[in-house]
């Protein structure tokens, strides 16, 4: 048996350019791709496989779900298309429906892997795939506000001139519109970014720095405007969290897992910093948020309440 072995359902844009630079990256010995157009899923391995003598070696090929046994982590990009005049509450109802189709099966064939859920929202599917396949919060995560973050750290990057490498902020909360920045904890270089404001001048601080946070919140639909689809950054943010995973490096990441007491906050995933290792979520790190931050925090939680509510789980 090969390994590490990593197992990718859904043959679209993003499990594909997870794939692509998973190998490039190096770090899987053998990728499972599953899709129900197993046509394509075979045309994009053709493709990928062209490039192998440019690669460390790295088995690649498309399967069923009995070939996810002994996948060190399953990825799940598969989800429903919005049909025309479709809501966004129905289009849950579709997934989450289709994830009571693939997680029994993933959980059958792949039971010791770590769930990585990647399908939009990723907050309630990710909760779905805990709740129908029974396993440890633990061995359940999804991609959250990682990309979201990476985004976050690299505009205020660009505006502060800064390498994004050391730059440490999080946006945390809902992978979607309620999602927050956390101002109060931002550093660059170990310092607080309130503090390093001041000795920069370069700008109206408060109004830049919310200009900065509505550039993040509508990074996606402004790329979707322009190309249709957003794909190499959350292949990439996903890239991190397994090589997190496989490497066992309790890295800190804001993944979305499963939340209990968190300020108040109780069964449901939404992203906050955790030590992230070969078992999954080793644990949340206890931020100490002020009182606007902790409002935007439990709103956010809220809403994801809501869509679980609402998607019937």
């Amino acid at each position: 048996m090969l390994t590490p072995k990593i197992s990718i359902i859904g043959a679209g844009n993003v499990g594909i350019r997870y794939a692509y630079s998973l190998m490039i990256k190096g770090l899987a010995r053998s990728i499972i791709i599953l899709d129900v157009d197993k046509k394509r899923a075979e045309g994009e391995v053709m493709d990928l496989a062209s490039g192998m003598p440019y690669l460390s070696p790295v088995e690649i090929k498309v399967g069923d779900y009995p070939d996810l046994a002994d996948s060190d982590i399953v990825v799940i990009t598969a989800g429903k298309k919005q049909k025309p005049g479709q809501s966004r509450i129905d289009l849950v109802k579709d997934n989450v429906l289709l994830f009571k189709e693939i997680i029994p099966q993933v959980t059958k064939y792949a039971p010791k892997a770590i769930f990585l859920v990647v399908s939009n929202p990723v907050d309630v599917l990710a909760y779905a795939a805990y709740k129908i396949s029974g396993k440890p919060s633990s061995e359940v995560i999804s991609s959250g506000t990682v990309l979201d973050s990476a985004r976050f750290r690299w505009l205020l990057s660009k505006h502060c001139n800064i390498d994004a490498r050391n730059i440490h902020a999080y946006i945390l909360g809902e992978h979607g519109d309620s999602e927050f920045p956390v101002w109060s904890k931002a550093m660059i270089g170990g310092i607080l970014l309130k503090d390093y404001c001041p000795t920069c001048r370069g700008c109206n601080q408060s109004s830049k720095l919310e200009a900065v946070f509505e550039e993040v919140k509508n990074f996606a639909y402004q790329v979707i405007e322009r190309k249709g689809e957003t794909s190499y950054g959350i292949g990439l943010a996903m890239v991190r969290i397994t090589e997190a995973i496989l490497k066992d490096e309790n890295s800190i990441l804001p993944v979305s897992c499963l939340v209990d007491n968190y300020y108040g906050i109780n069964d449901l995933y939404m992203s906050l910093p955790a030590i992230v290792n070969r078992g999954g979520v080793k644990k949340l790190l206890p931020l100490d948020l002020n009182e606007e931050e902790v409002i935007l925090l439990k709103k956010s939680a809220e809403m994801i309440k809501l869509v679980i509510k609402q998607s019937g789980l």
